[in-house]
């Protein structure tokens, strides 16, 4: 694995509050990578959609801790780890289908499916009791090719 030119770590509480905070934190650590808006606006729904699972899902019941690790790679790849410490996830492969959800009537079911759609790559990883890893990859066109 290549190292890592910057990076940032960042730990809140699963208020919905915080979810708007680590959106715009990773679009501010992008920034440096020179996106378009269009990729800025990628990386936010990217992050909020993964935040939000980690408050619904992951602490349902209660405030825990979310991660939120932003690296850089090269000129032009953006990396985004959340994670979790929650309730974890039975079965990854049921709950990456899309409108799967356990969050009731109100969720679409399309988190993890927004989070595909946004990124270039998208890697889940979860046990049941001890929480969820997802890892995002995002490359920035470079304004050069533009």
């Amino acid at each position: 694995m290549m190292k890592a030119e910057n990076y940032i770590k960042i730990e809140f509480p699963s208020l919905s509050v915080n979810e708007s905070f680590a959106r715009n934190a990773a679009a501010v650590f992008a920034a440096q990578l020179d996106p378009t808006l269009d990729e800025i606006g990628d990386i936010k729904t990217a992050v909020s959609e993964a935040v939000t699972n980690c408050i619904v899902h992951a602490y349902p019941n209660e405030i825990g801790n979310i991660q939120l690790r932003c690296r850089l790679f090269g000129k032009n790849t953006l990396e985004i780890v959340v994670r979790d410490w929650g309730v974890g996830i039975e079965d990854v492969e049921k709950a990456m289908e899309p409108l799967f959800t356990t969050g009731g009537d109100e969720r679409s079911g399309m988190g993890f499916s927004m989070m595909e759609g946004f990124t270039d790559s998208l890697k889940v990883r979860s046990v049941p009791g001890k929480g969820t890893t997802v890892t995002m990859k995002k490359r920035i066109s470079s304004r050069a090719r533009r």
